[in-house]
């Protein structure tokens, strides 16, 4: 295949994939999407399922897990009598679509006359999906019926005809049908953007040019991933990480995994993880898959997405343990599990490969949701809001701060946005200090942030990180601790389960204080830069004690020109530090 006509394809086949993602993120309802950008858009295979472009504005997390999306619908379809013009699918089964009730995946079939060409498939996260706690998010859940309506693979268009009872349905079941039934048309609108694209390359280039473009495609990023597992030192790589809790008992949960490196081949191995959580930390196979890919992706971030870039895994995933639910396991905890993944393939392949891998992320979605009735209005909201947190240390560089889990990038939601449409007030908003892990090169901090409700409200929070921190690699250090904090009539506590509560009630008044975790450290701290260290103390992101105790600096009080002292850092010091335990 021509080079030049390959690039121009796949970068056509993106921009298709990105007009998806931007029209329903301009066009939804809902801030979970409209300012979280909490979806996603592909363009697959209609025979594999496999991937064959993903729009660049959506969800990790989502881009990996709709193949085995995809390809569970294809068998489902293939058994009632295939594909129709006209058809559009819809389901949010986990276990077969993958992460939580509340990500509803849309697929709907191309064809090109009578042949099936490829399939377009959306993510979309609803802001209600019913059950026993207003978003979704229970941790105290036991099983799958608690969060909410679970919608099996259903024709939500036969063949055109628009399906009015199972909308209805749906409909009846959630908290705020208004802004579920405009997201659902808007998710349903963007295929008809996707086939336009679709036509326009169809008519340019054939269906026989376009297919073996696209399977060219496929085998290019095969090889180029091929190539970078190839240069990765045969062998077994462990790594073993927890969670503090499932929400139900309060005892650790063990993610176990083992990478082993077989010239081009990966596999993951996750003997020896938690069986099933009683509550809701449980991930379907698919999504522990996915989150590998996710984790892949971030540490060769230059191969092109698509099916191929995926071949060269297999995966030993143990039969009821946490990271293969089944029915009736509550999967509520989808947004902190995926982050555990990400983080033990990042702490297994860092021993591998520490010039290319990342110490661990801050690691917890923590995501926090308040609902109520408007004192204004009477009409109920529901509010959600993914954590952000500091990402690790690498060989060439800090963390980033303040950034969206790296499975999810779900953004939060803007300060001006809530406050528009809720009863509540920031407090503040800010870089945690101190929450950094140490290193040759710092984990990114993560944020600090309190809300005041306006009103009576409940809150439920879902997070983790409290026990068991972000770790470091190389001799880095952990970022912090994630903290979760009330002031209720008066009187500030924590919750027993440290990052979980359920249904907590709230007055006007009251305050929620959340602090996420700081991403790990990479490297000996006492090998970075005193300039670094100069500045982390002079933009507080770091105390005096931190920069002598830890980094091992000698730290000088002079005058200011202006008045006033300032601190001056030098290496001095660090000899006597380094003989230190």
């Amino acid at each position: 295949m021509d080079p030049v006509t390959l690039a121009v394809v796949r970068g056509a086949l993106e921009q298709i994939a990105d007009e998806m993602d931007m029209h329903l993120i301009h066009a939804a309802i809902s801030p979970i999407i409209s300012e979280t950008n909490d979806c996603a858009h592909g363009i697959f295979h209609p025979q594999t399922g496999e991937t064959i472009a993903q729009g660049s504005y959506g969800l990790p997390l989502f881009l990996a897990n709709m193949q085995f999306s995809v390809q569970h619908l294809i068998e489902v379809v293939n058994k009632s009598g295939g594909f129709k013009p006209g058809d559009v699918w819809i389901m949010n089964e986990p276990y077969l679509s993958g992460t939580h009730l509340q990500d509803v995946v849309l697929v709907a079939p191309y064809f090109v006359g009578d042949t099936l060409f490829a399939l377009l498939a959306n993510t979309g996260h609803w802001m209600d999906i019913g059950g026993s706690v207003p978003g979704g998010w229970a941790p105290s859940a036991q099983e799958i019926h608690q969060e909410g309506i679970i919608i099996p693979p259903l024709r939500l268009y036969d063949g055109g005809v628009y399906n009015k009872a199972v909308v209805d349905m749906i409909l009846a079941n959630v908290r705020l049908p208004g802004q579920i039934a405009g997201d659902l048309a808007a998710m349903v609108n963007v295929f008809a953007l996707g086939a336009k694209g679709l036509d326009a390359l169809v008519g340019k280039y054939g269906m026989a040019e376009l297919s073996a473009c696209i399977a060219q495609m496929m085998e290019s990023s095969e090889t180029q991933m091929r190539s970078y597992v190839a240069e990765i030192p045969d062998g077994a790589y462990t790594v073993e990480d927890f969670f503090d809790n499932d929400g139900i008992e309060d005892k650790p949960l063990t993610v176990a995994l083992k990478v082993v490196v077989d010239g081009t081949d990966l596999n993951f191995d996750f003997t020896g993880t938690s069986d099933a959580a009683k509550g809701p930390m449980n991930v379907a196979t698919s999504t522990a898959k996915s989150m590998c890919y996710v984790a892949l992706k971030h540490i060769f971030p230059d191969v092109p997405v698509n099916g191929g870039a995926f071949r060269p895994t297999r995966f030993t995933i143990p039969k009821g343990c946490l990271l293969a639910a089944e029915y009736p396991k509550p999967v509520g905890g989808t947004t902190d599990v995926t982050q555990r993944v990400v983080d033990a393939v990042f702490g297994a392949l860092a021993q591998a490969i520490p010039e290319k891998v990342p110490a661990a992320a801050f690691g917890t979605a923590g995501v926090m949701t308040l609902s109520g009735k408007r004192p204004d209005s009477d009409a109920y909201y529901v509010a959600v809001y993914p954590y952000p947190g500091g990402y690790g240390g690498s060989h060439v560089s800090d963390g980033l701060v303040n950034g969206t889990p790296p499975g999810s990038m779900a953004k939060f939601m803007s300060v001006e946005m809530s406050e528009h449409r809720y009863p509540m007030r920031f407090e503040y908003l800010k870089i945690r200090e101190e929450s950094a892990g140490a290193g040759l090169h710092a984990g990114g901090c993560g944020t600090a942030y309190g809300i005041r409700a306006l009103s009576d409200c409940v809150v439920s929070i879902l997070g983790d990180r409290v026990d068991h921190r972000p770790f470091g690699v190389q001799g880095g250090q952990p970022g912090a601790a994630n903290s979760v904090e009330f002031e209720v009539g008066g009187k500030t506590w924590r919750p027993p389960m440290r990052s979980k509560i359920e249904k907590l009630a709230l007055a006007n008044g009251d305050i929620v204080h959340l602090a996420s975790p700081g991403g790990g450290g990479f490297g000996d701290p006492l090998q970075r830069d005193p300039a670094l260290v100069q500045h982390d103390l002079d933009e507080g992101l770091i105390s005096r004690e931190t920069a002598e105790n830890i980094y091992g600096v000698t730290i000088e009080e002079r005058p200011k020109a202006s008045g006033g002292l300032r601190f001056c850092v030098s290496a001095s010091g660090r000899q006597k530090a380094a003989g230190r335990d």
